[in-house]
């Protein structure tokens, strides 16, 4: 009787308790450890992909190796640029861009605070006579043709300064951050919170300010820009649907709850003091949209910055923008 029961109770809450979905799976590639990415680390620590019943797994692959890694299909997501993401296309490889988390370049340019005093740098000139400051001198700037190279490569020419007249060297934030500290380098090319870390701490000196927009010649201009393989949303649009639905619930947290995003930020960032996290999400604030459209001039003033930075030639920029963005998901 006792095993009866059971059964018949098993039934009944089996033919009333709600279906569960089954939970899809997506692997997102990113480029770089940064805040500029915290929409990321906001949508895993706070379940926004999770809420959609979507599992996400983060693989940080340097560069453009993120976005190679779509284009193999190693990945199914990247977060990379806008640069990168016409640069990609103009060369047969088929990417579509489904939500932009940063519409400015995110990259500053920081110089050693000694050097910036001996040579009386303006901070309030034009950015073609502040960048002059980097004539002869090494920086650390990324990998190369990612971001902060090709954001550097502009800056330098805007400055009139030839490719022979600096040295770069690829290096990833521990390494710069630690040839920034025993003055291997005189300054870097990249993002918060290593921008904010020298210039509060008294060491650096900032030459462009990207929650400013410079180079403003090339604003606005799409980062941590997410991406995809252009079939693949058409053969996998529940995956795209809740992949851009969480970006964009994360984007929304980001710009109306900062005390959320900064705790997520301590989670990752701990080492760095309150005051450099506070000043770092100010700046990814100020560069978030929501929602996390993309637009045509975010990817003209991508290929505009390659072109400038010599990794395009003039007809390689695409003809049609809009045929690789893809804002459907966030209607």
């Amino acid at each position: 009787m006792r095993r009866s029961l059971g059964a018949l109770l098993f039934a009944l809450f089996a033919a009333t308790a709600p279906v569960r979905a089954e939970e899809e799976h997506a692997l997102l590639a990113i480029p770089g450890t940064n805040v500029l990415f915290l929409v990321q680390y906001v949508a895993a620590d706070l379940k926004l992909w999770e809420k959609e019943g979507l599992d996400v797994k983060v693989q940080y692959i340097n560069g453009i190796g993120a976005m190679n890694a779509v284009i193999a299909g190693s990945a199914d997501f990247s977060m990379s640029s806008g640069p990168s993401i016409t640069r990609a296309n103009s060369r047969g490889q088929k990417l579509i861009a489904l939500a932009t988390a940063i519409n400015q370049s995110g990259q500053g340019i920081v110089i050693r605070k000694e050097i910036a005093e001996a040579a009386h740098f303006d901070p309030n000139a034009p950015l073609a006579v502040r960048a002059r400051i980097l004539k002869g001198r090494t920086f650390a700037t990324g990998a190369t043709a990612a971001i902060p190279d090709v954001v550097f490569k502009v800056v330098a020419k805007e400055a009139g300064i030839a490719p022979g007249e600096i040295t770069t060297a690829p290096m990833q934030p521990p390494e710069f951050m630690a040839a920034f500290a025993r003055k291997a380098i005189d300054g870097f090319s990249n993002s918060p919170p290593y921008l904010q870390q020298v210039v509060l701490d008294g060491t650096g000196v900032m030459v462009i300010d990207p929650a400013k927009g410079e180079p403003e010649q090339f604003a606005p201009v799409a980062s941590a820009l997410l991406l995809a393989r252009a079939d693949f949303c058409a053969a996998h649009r529940s995956v795209c649907t809740k992949m851009v639905r969480g970006v964009a619930a994360a984007t929304k947290l980001i710009r109306e709850r900062p005390a959320d995003a900064l705790a997520v930020m301590k989670a990752h960032f701990g080492t760095y003091s309150d005051a450099v996290l506070a000043a770092s999400l100010d700046m990814v604030r100020a560069m978030t949209p929501s929602p996390p459209l993309t637009t045509v001039k975010e990817l003209e003033n991508g290929d505009l910055l390659n072109e400038a930075a010599g990794f395009i030639k003039p007809e390689e920029k695409l003809a049609d923008y809009a045929a690789i963005i893809d804002n459907s998901f966030l209607k």
